[in-house]
Parts: C-alpha cells; sequence; structure tokens
C-alpha cells in the first residue's frame, strides 16, 4: 500500500486541509485549561468541606448563627502580609520571590524526607489546603557576583486544625529514624565524580518558643569521605537549621542561607510567628 501512487497522493491532499495551531493559540489553549484545572481544584476542596461538615452532624440542623459582631470570617487563601516582610530580617533584601499552592506537603526538608524513604518509610508529611511561599534575596550592587544571596526561605501552610497540631506530636517520630544515617553516593569535586559518605545526625534542639507551638531541626553532617581513598572530601559543613512554627490552623517552615545561625532563626521564627496572626483560624 506504501508504493500505491493514488494512496500517496490522497494522503497528501488531506494534509493539505488539516489546519495546524498557531504559536499564540496554542499558548491561549493551555492558560485556559491551567484556569480551568485551578477552578476544579477549587470547588473539590469546597465540596469536601461541605461534605464533611454534613457527615459530622446527620440529621440535625445547623446551630443558630452568632450575631455578626462576635461572629469571626473563617480565613481560607494565605495572603502575602502573612509572610515575612523584608522589614523583619536585619539585612537588606533586595529581591522578594513568591508563588501559592493547593494541596502541598507540609515538606520539612528533603534530605530528611530521603533519609526516611532510603529506610523503606514514608516521609510522613503532613498535606496542607493552601500554601504560600517565598525567598528573600540579600541586596547586592549591580553586576556584583554574591554566592551566599539567600536569606530565609519560607513556605507557610494552612491544614485542618488536627493535621497542624499533628506537624509537632509527630516531630520526635519523624526525626528518630534518622538520628544517625549514613548516606552514600556520587559525589562531585574538581578531580571529577567520587563515591563519598556523609553521615546525617538529626534532632529537635528546641521546642516552644513562638507561637502556638515551635521547634529547631537541626542536622548536624559530616565532611564527605571517599570511599575509595578514606580521605575527606572538604571540611566539615555548617549544620541543616530549619525552623517550623504553628499558629492556629497555619504553619510556617523557615530555612536560613548558609551563614545563618541558630539564634538568627529563632529570631525570625518569633516574627514569623506574629506575622501569622494576619492568616490563622483562630485570629490571634
Amino acid at each position: 500500500m506504501r508504493d500505491d501512487p493514488t494512496f500517496v497522493e490522497q494522503i497528501q491532499r488531506d494534509l493539505q486541509d488539516v489546519r495546524w495551531l498557531g504559536p499564540e493559540e496554542i499558548r491561549s489553549r493551555a492558560r485556559r485549561r491551567s484556569q480551568r484545572k485551578i477552578v476544579v481544584a477549587t470547588v473539590v476542596l469546597a465540596l469536601a468541606g461541605v461534605s464533611a461538615a454534613a457527615v459530622a452532624a446527620p440529621g440535625k440542623f445547623p446551630s443558630p448563627a452568632l450575631p455578626a459582631a462576635s461572629a469571626s470570617p473563617t480565613r481560607s487563601e494565605i495572603t502575602t502580609d502573612a509572610l515575612l516582610q523584608p522589614a523583619d530580617l536585619a539585612q537588606p533584601v533586595g529581591v522578594q520571590l513568591s508563588q501559592s499552592g493547593l494541596g502541598e506537603p507540609v515538606r520539612l526538608e528533603d534530605m530528611l524526607g530521603y533519609c526516611r524513604t532510603s529506610q523503606a518509610l514514608p516521609e510522613g508529611w503532613q498535606i496542607s489546603r493552601w500554601s504560600r511561599s517565598q525567598t528573600l534575596l540579600r541586596e547586592h550592587p549591580p553586576r556584583v557576583q554574591v554566592n551566599k544571596h539567600v536569606l530565609v526561605t519560607q513556605d507557610l501552610f494552612r491544614l485542618t486544625p488536627a493535621a497542624a497540631t499533628q506537624v509537632f506530636a509527630s516531630l520526635d517520630d519523624l526525626v528518630a529514624p534518622c538520628a544517625e544515617w549514613l548516606n552514600v553516593g556520587p559525589i562531585m569535586t574538581a578531580q571529577g565524580t567520587r563515591t563519598g559518605e556523609v553521615l546525617h545526625r538529626w534532632s529537635v534542639v528546641q521546642r516552644g518558643f513562638a507561637g502556638d507551638d515551635a521547634a529547631i531541626l537541626r542536622d548536624s553532617l559530616t565532611a564527605a569521605r571517599d570511599l575509595e581513598t578514606g580521605q575527606p572530601l572538604g571540611n566539615d559543613p555548617s549544620p541543616i537549621l530549619l525552623a517550623v512554627v504553628r499558629v492556629g490552623d497555619t504553619v510556617s517552615v523557615l530555612r536560613l542561607g548558609d551563614d545563618g545561625t541558630e539564634a538568627e532563626l529563632v529570631q525570625l521564627a518569633v516574627a514569623a510567628a506574629a506575622r501569622m496572626c494576619a492568616a490563622a483560624n483562630p485570629p490571634c
């Protein structure tokens, strides 16, 4: 059939009748599809909340509404004023990057999650309803290369009240399998890729210093060691530090740049808790 000229001519005529979409129309259709997905996801979340309320009290009429003067509106989406602001930082902020999301996991730290999954354990993250994230970058003169330019990253989540409380109730169990974890894998060096090992020691080192609940998690890790030569590949790095803060049904995860200290992280966590009052249920 491939050698039949009549068949080939018919294919060519058919192709002439095909209308190919231009680049602008393709992009326009993609945007419309993305918008429809967001609307559908929001409607599903709203219906899920209505269904949960109906199941919780079958066959009962709702309680009378509180007077307008005493009722507190329930906050849902997280606005940018609930995040840390440049004025909360001791160093000048050059750039503030932000994005929002739906149904995101409350991911405390990727390496902590990898430690658990490498031991055939679930990551253990709670799932949020709404979230907003930001990165604050150091201010520096134009055309000047700055290696350590990240001042702080912040992920702010709204969860169900039970899930928000569970984030802190499960912290010790979450960290316990990684209290002393040897990670082996490829490491890039000036001489090429080597196989190395790094010893991670995760722990919860502070609690209860901000908001309704708070904790500092620390990963005290060693320098990578070359498995072939037994020699260290560099110096011991600074510990990985992150703060977790809860105010009502909101939870914030804060991470400083490479040169940040634990004391600075605690100060920012306190400032973050004050800002979170603008989003929390119940209100502060």
